[in-house]
């Protein structure tokens, strides 16, 4: 007898449905599963058959045949499990007469039959609901609530193969999994920037950046504060839509970091990958494709302290998606492309002692403090939008029992520069500053007589690319926004200048 069912195949972030086609012939015992299955998909076998044995069902002592359409797609993953479980029940005839139209299946069994949760299960749902609204989804009781975050479409929530066997036979009935709503576990656990003592001029940038999502290279010496800096950031971005919140726990989903203590990701995300990552771990890649820390960091903030440190490799590979937003990963069997929206913040020391340019003595020989620079190119450097100096802090400064300006207070001023932005490109597919193309920057960043000569004289004299020239622009944009500026006046542009002259400082001394 030969059975179908329904369940997804994970492309890149996308979900893609797939048959599983179950046939149980005469002949000699065995079990075939064929359809470009990966080793964990195939290893379903010896797992289908230890659950289905000890949840009480007869296993068929004959040749199984298990087919995975369309057979040109690399099937990945332990979430085609159930679907061939139950395939093989309904194809040995010891489930009868269950409509199976409407209905997609996806879990990873345990040997004794219960279902644990898997990933990619957001995008499932997501597809679903594109598809069709009558379809249902039946899901591990582990993922109910990521499945709950889109409620336009019907999941239900099994905890073992005995009580899908149970409704499938019609003797009980599966609830729905209820709505969430996606601030349901939200905590706030960023720091406050009331904490940071000094450094008035970098917590300035740092709010410019969120208010046009700009990327920031902050330089100084050790201890000055820059981690401290980089990770009060998403404390006063926006809080995240529904479409953000979707849009990113659909990343982590896919690449398996959601949990039940962490079903949703409903804060703004803040990853910071260690030195010595792969280029793999950071853009995307391996040998199972997976999202790469800059997907992860999507609608929030990418901290690369120690900038310099990274390899060559990674630090090249960021150029294009903090052009495009989006990242390309391509093997032979399959390219995938993953969101790659976020701001980027770097930190980096002077030298290699980090004390080039302070009040403190530097041992490094010009040849070193050269060739540790270096490693940051030009099209690299010329992609960050702000060159931040972060300076040693004083004595004074660190004894201060005032406190600075709160993150609450930095997060409504950046609030009132983004309705701006959002009003002013109500008609295009941008929300912010930064995402200008060259038509927009030539629309909205008009320049007065005076302004003009002062950006000419600054663009000759720093000797300044075409993309730096644009990146100004928009920088003096948001800083006019966050004033309520009409216009771009002499002290927006001047102060947008400020933020690019640090390079000149350090990599042409």
């Amino acid at each position: 007898m030969l059975a179908s069912l329904n369940t997804m195949v994970i492309n890149g972030i996308e979900a893609t449905p797939v048959k599983v086609e179950v046939d149980i012939q005469t002949g000699l015992p065995a079990f075939e599963l064929v359809g470009l299955a990966s080793q964990a998909t195939r290893e379903a076998r010896e797992r289908v058959r230890s659950a289905l044995r000890n949840s009480g069902f007869e296993f068929p002592n004959r040749k199984i045949i298990i087919n995975l359409a369309p057979a040109d797609i690399k099937k990945e993953g332990s979430h085609f499990d159930l679907a061939i479980a139950l395939g093989i029940l309904i194809a040995s005839e010891q489930v009868e007469g269950f409509p199976l139209d409407k209905f997609y299946f996806c879990g990873e069994l345990s040997l004794n039959g219960d279902l644990r949760m898997v990933p990619g299960v957001l995008p499932m749902v997501l597809e679903l609901a594109k598809m069709q609204s009558d379809l249902a989804l039946v899901i591990p009781k582990g993922n109910s609530y990521e499945a709950g975050l889109v409620s336009e479409i019907k999941s239900l929530a099994v905890g073992n193969l005995k009580e899908l066997y149970d409704f499938v036979q019609g003797d009980n009935t599966l609830t729905p999994v209820k709505a969430y709503s996606s601030q349901r576990f939200f905590v706030n656990s960023v720091p406050d920037f009331a904490d940071v003592k000094g450094q008035e001029s970098a917590k300035r940038a740092l709010l410019i950046a969120a208010a046009g999502m700009h990327n920031v290279l902050l330089i100084g010496p050790p201890g000055g504060g820059k981690t401290m800096l980089a990770r009060r950031l998403p404390g006063i971005l926006p809080e995240m839509q529904r479409d953000e919140i979707l849009e990113t726990t659909r990343i982590y989903s896919v690449a398996g970091l959601l949990d039940s203590s962490n079903p949703l990701v409903n804060q703004r995300p803040f990853r910071a990958p260690h030195k010595n990552a792969s280029s793999a771990s950071v853009i995307g890649g391996g040998r199972i494709p997976r999202p790469g820390e800059i997907s992860l960091a999507q609608n929030g903030v990418l901290f690369l302290d120690e900038f310099p440190e990274f390899s060559r490799d990674v630090l090249e590979a960021l150029r294009q998606p903090l052009e495009d937003k989006v990242v390309t990963v391509a093997r032979a069997q399959a390219t995938h492309t993953y969101p790659a929206n976020f701001t980027l913040i770097a930190s980096m020391n002077p030298c290699p002692c980090g004390h080039y340019g302070s009040d403190l003595e530097c041992n490094c020989t010009p040849p070193q403090i050269q060739r540790y620079l270096g490693r940051i190119s030009g099209p690299l450097l010329d992609r960050m939008d702000l060159h931040v100096e972060v300076p040693r802090v004083n004595y004074e400064q660190l004894r201060d029992r005032g406190n600075g300006e709160s993150s609450a207070t930095m997060r409504e001023k950046v609030m009132l520069a983004r309705e701006i932005q959002k009003k002013r490109f109500a008609r295009y597919k941008i929300n912010l500053n930064s995402q200008m193309r060259p038509t927009d920057v030539k629309k909205y960043c008009h320049l007065d007589d005076e302004s003009e000569t002062l950006l000419k004289n600054a663009f000759d004299k720093l000797k300044m690319s075409a993309r730096a020239y644009d990146r100004i622009l928009k920088v003096a944009r948001t800083i006019a926004d966050m004033e309520a500026s009409e216009s771009i006046l002499l002290q927006h542009l001047g102060e947008a200048l400020q933020y690019r002259s640090l390079d000149r400082k350090y990599w042409n001394s």
